[in-house]
């Protein structure tokens, strides 16, 4: 990206479109039994709770009334299709783990099969977007949480922190391609999760060789295990390799939540926040709420001068249902230089 005079300027930025991550498949409802929604109807009303509050995208993942991870898309369906009666207007962004929570007491906390993944494609009623992993990573989910920041909860058990310690986020070639086309062919947008520049860089090779055509949505994931680092030097250094027209949002865990919003927002960015990432205010002195995590940001976002997207904002500046037809389009429409022409694009491919 490029910053520009004027760049930090309000007027010269999109409005703020933030995601709500408000379902936490990592905690069990004993760790936050305020904020963790188990029924079907308080996971419907927790998503307009965050809609009312200034959240205009919801990360969507799905609880069994035992308050487990549901990994049976019948859920999901039951679930969107109550979230889309609820708030029309809010884009629905279903998490391509499904639910990475473990199935029983010492399990270990994994992603499901590739042809289940592949089932958010047939979704219905259709979600605008599933979130897309590239490149095989580890998920560390711990390793820049503090003791304290999951003492007392689930996490801080032994088996809790084995399981999600040795997490690992199974994207190989196989997989990532065939599940964009799935979703392209479905009209799903592709929300892709950079952990990396290396997954920027595949991303970047999957447009060039005509995989993917459709505006470049996607989450900079600063969360450390095996993916980026929340420091001011790896978002600069992963911004100035994207493309102008990417919408980019924000996100990393626990306390550095906040700042890494802050960064985003007078960077013109977008942001995530909500119990999955984060339970605490920045003094840790009380469990936050996704709700007021979002009234905190869309405060901080107003003293900037920057004003919260609505909901059909949002639609316009993540282009929900714009797809294109060539290779070219693709690339001018995200700011990408044009492929050279007569050259492989990818190691032995020629652009589709």
């Amino acid at each position: 990206m490029n910053f520009l005079d004027g760049s930090l300027f309000p007027e010269n930025q999109d409005k703020l479109v933030i995601t709500a991550a408000p379902y936490g498949p990592e905690w069990i409802p004993s760790d936050f039994p305020e904020d963790i929604p188990v029924s079907m109807e308080a996971q419907i009303q927790k998503a307009v709770d965050c809609y009312n509050a200034g959240a205009t995208v919801l990360h969507l993942h799905v609880r069994e009334l035992d308050g487990k991870g549901s990994k049976r898309l019948s859920k999901f369906n039951e679930l969107i299709a109550g979230v889309r009666k609820a708030v029309p207007d809010m884009i629905i962004q279903v998490g391509g783990s499904i639910s990475f929570a473990p199935e029983s007491d010492g399990a270990a906390a994994k992603w499901l099969s590739d042809d289940t993944r592949h089932m958010l494609a047939e979704l219905e009623p259709q979600p605008d977007q599933v979130t897309v992993t590239v490149n095989t990573s580890q998920m560390n989910v711990v390793e820049q949480m503090d003791v304290e920041d999951i003492a007392g909860t689930s996490l801080a058990e032994p088996d809790g922190f084995r399981a999600y310690s040795n997490m690992v986020v199974p994207s190989t070639p196989s997989f990532f391609e065939e599940h964009i086309r799935r979703l392209n062919k479905a009209k799903i947008q592709s929300a892709f999760q950079f952990y990396n520049i290396n997954s920027f860089e595949t991303v970047e090779r999957l447009i060039r060789r005509g995989i993917y055509k459709g505006p470049l949505v996607c989450n900079w994931v600063a969360i450390g295990g095996g993916m980026d680092q929340p420091t001011v030097y790896s978002l600069a250094n992963f911004l100035r390799a994207i493309p102008d027209g990417t919408m980019l949002t924000v996100e990393s865990s626990m306390r550095n939540v906040l700042p890494i919003n802050m960064m985003g927002l007078a960077m013109g960015l977008h942001v995530r926040c909500g119990i999955e990432d984060n339970l605490w205010n920045q003094s840790r002195t009380e469990k936050m709420s996704t709700v007021k995590q979002i009234e905190q940001l869309v405060r901080i976002s107003r003293e900037f001068g920057r004003e919260v997207a609505t909901g059909k904002e949002a639609r316009q500046i993540c282009k929900i249902g714009v797809f294109y037809d060539t290779v070219e389009e693709t690339l001018a429409a995200n700011g990408f230089a044009p492929n050279a022409k007569g050259r492989q694009q990818g190691f032995l491919r020629k652009a589709a």
